[in-house]
């Protein structure tokens, strides 16, 4: 049986994630500590007991996610006394949750990684108000349904495109908010189960990110980037990524490209892996995990809790 490590990405935020692991491991209160320094202020405190709408803002979101992942990470080797490279065959992450997975295996540095996704944050949200959109989420429709429905409703100046590909029948489109809301209406005729725009502050994974694709090409460029010591399924490609400059690339093209989750799963189980263990806060990924491949185990590790459920496994 082979494991993978998941990592997820925004949306998966919420007051008081990551507090009880810092109260019970001294080496998940550490890695909280080391994101706080990189950062030069108290994301801590806004993670276990701020305003969730702080919290939610992207720039905030971000990190904070990646560290509660990285601390789970930390944890599990602690406890054990194993490396990542010993416990898993590969790892992956949905949109930021790749810069976790890139951290876990040993390609970026919990600091590096935490000042990137603060600056992708940052990126992300003033591309938003240059270039105003919406998302939305089709659930009920293919893939080449959905593909065909994007290319209808796309007008020159209005555009609409995949931005997720989460499980089969979940898809998010992104694009500007008139298409968006013709995809929407469209969805529901062609006889999609759900069709609804979704409470979030711009059109993420699509062109009119390109603003924050160039921010992070420039910071990226500037940031080291080792080899991964297990090989990390891109979202881009939906396949293994060893060169760290190609790692590069990929991270700059994932701004606007689409986040090909279904692919990347589907992908790893080809290359033998039966188990999935999502390290972070919440359980979206496993749940996605199940759609996917149902033949498939998977657990989620967030809480102190989840940690012994994840000793467990690994015993």
């Amino acid at each position: 049986m082979s494991t993978a490590f998941i990592f997820p990405g925004q949306g998966s935020q919420t007051i008081g994630m990551g507090r009880d692991l810092a109260e019970h491991y001294p080496v998940a209160k550490e890695v909280f500590e080391e994101v706080d320094e990189a950062l030069g202020f108290n994301l801590t405190d806004l993670m276990f007991s701020g305003d969730s709408a702080e919290l939610m803002q992207t720039e905030n979101a971000q990190p904070a996610i990646m560290a509660v992942s990285m601390a789970v990470v930390r944890v599990l080797e602690h406890e054990t006394g194993k490396k990542t490279p010993d416990m898993v065959s590969c790892v992956a992450g949905h949109s930021l949750g790749e810069y976790s997975a890139l951290c876990a295996a040993g390609a970026l540095s919990i600091a590096d990684t935490a000042r990137l996704l603060r600056v992708r944050g940052l990126a992300m949200k003033e591309a938003s108000m240059q270039n105003p959109g919406a998302m939305a989420a089709v659930l009920g429709l293919t893939m080449k349904e959905v593909s065909q429905l994007v290319s209808e409703v796309s007008k020159e100046n209005s555009i609409c495109r995949i931005a997720n590909d989460n499980c089969p029948g979940q898809i998010v489109i992104s694009g500007h908010t008139d298409a968006i809301e013709r995809a929407v209406t469209r969805a529901v005729e062609l006889g999609a189960r759900k069709a609804v725009k979704l409470p979030v502050s711009g059109a993420f994974h699509c062109p009119l990110m390109k603003p924050a694709e160039e921010k992070m090409r420039e910071v990226l460029q500037n940031t080291p980037i080792s080899q991964p010591l297990v090989p990390v399924v891109a979202n881009i490609t939906a396949e293994f990524v060893h060169d760290p400059q190609k790692v590069k690339e990929l991270l700059v093209a994932q701004i606007t490209g689409s986040v090909r989750w279904t692919e990347s799963v589907q992908y790893m189980s080809s290359k033998g892996i039966s188990d999935f263990v999502e390290c972070g806060n919440g359980k979206v990924l496993s749940g996605l995990i199940k759609r996917i491949n149902p033949d498939s185990r998977s657990i989620s590790v967030g809480t102190a809790e989840g940690i012994a459920q994840g000793l467990a496994f690994f015993a």
